[in-house]
């Protein structure tokens, strides 16, 4: 299937079927999948989770209907749309990519199972009890950002070593904003590192955001995987293109759009492996019993072409160990 012909029906799905296509349906499992982002933005996740219900034999359109839900990087409308699944009786609710989903999801509904695709420590969070047991109704997949963050700034450094200043930019609205936030000032701290902290979630504190990166002569910015900026990639690569500041994030798809560099696993791998414990939930295993999945794989994906275009020689040592290199 072409992606554009994917978002289409993704859209369409969104919109609710009608109730007689819906009777017809009822023989099938339903599943709820609750999206941070918008239809475009997450195609490719979304392919990767309907592959891994695909693995224990969940086809959608066939033996299991998909409701989709997209709060279009506006993570207020979370509670509401996840309220809208629990209303409709799904069998699984999928929060993919993002803990705010999985929150939400959580919050709404007790009994229904929830799996999640998350990039923070559940357990720091209150999603589950603990990796190996979570308990209760929810369980998932995680890429714990605390591990990686100081690789990240590590890597950073490496790359742009005379920046005196770094800077990142948080989402304040999102519930691991903090979280996430403390780990990468801990790498900071130790690391000797001076580290700019700029906060957005709309249009123009982002612009604010960017004017501020000048102002204060940061020579690098780290961007965290969120529903907010993954919507606006391409017009944060722009803006870091303009202003020749190097950025690093933590998705390789962004690197793709021009982004200098990133560090970390595969989204839509982590999405797939959350189809698989949606499948099997549905085949009648518990949330409970299965034990929250983390990468073992992190990849190093460097823009050969953006770094030269910022005036940026990479290091050999970089070259070396990097998994993918654009150019």
């Amino acid at each position: 299937m072409r992606r554009r012909e994917f978002i289409t029906l993704l859209s369409a799905s969104a919109a609710g079927w009608p109730l007689t296509a819906r009777a017809q349906q009822s023989a099938v499992p339903v599943v709820g999948c609750l999206v941070s982002g918008s239809p475009e933005t997450s195609a490719g996740n979304l392919i990767a989770f309907r592959e891994g219900l695909a693995e224990t034999g969940y086809v959608e359109g066939r033996s299991v209907t998909i409701e989709y839900r997209f709060a279009q990087g506006q993570l207020d409308r979370l509670p509401m749309l996840a309220a809208e699944l629990v209303r409709r009786d799904v069998a699984v609710v999928a929060a993919i990519a993002g803990s705010d989903a999985a929150q939400a999801a959580k919050n709404a509904t007790t009994t229904i199972p929830v799996v999640f695709n998350i990039g923070n420590d559940p357990v720091r969070t209150g999603l589950v009890a603990s990796l190996n047991r979570p308990g209760g109704n929810v369980t998932g997949v995680t890429q714990i950002t605390r591990e990686i963050q100081g690789k990240r700034l590590a890597l950073a450094r490496e790359l742009v070593p005379n920046a005196s200043v770094m800077a990142t930019l948080t989402n304040p609205t999102s519930v691991v904003a903090e979280p996430n936030l403390r780990d990468l000032e801990a790498a900071a701290a130790s690391a000797g590192q001076r580290l700019l902290i700029l906060k957005a979630s709309s249009d123009t504190e982002l612009e604010a955001a960017f004017a501020a990166i000048v102002q204060q002569g940061a020579r690098a910015l780290f961007i965290n995987s969120n529903p907010f900026f993954n919507n606006r990639r391409e017009l944060i690569v722009a803006r870091a293109a303009r202003n020749r500041i190097p950025t690093i994030f933590a998705n390789r798809e962004s690197v793709d759009a021009g982004g200098l560099m990133s560090y970390g696993p595969s989204l839509e791998d982590l999405c797939r492996q959350a189809g698989v414990y949606t499948g099997r939930i549905l085949k009648g295993e518990k949330p409970a019993d299965l034990p929250v999945l983390q990468p073992t794989k992190f990849d190093l994906v460097l823009n050969l072409k953006t770094a030269k275009e910022l005036g940026l020689t990479v290091p050999p040592s970089l070259l070396a160990i990097a998994d993918e290199v654009i150019e």
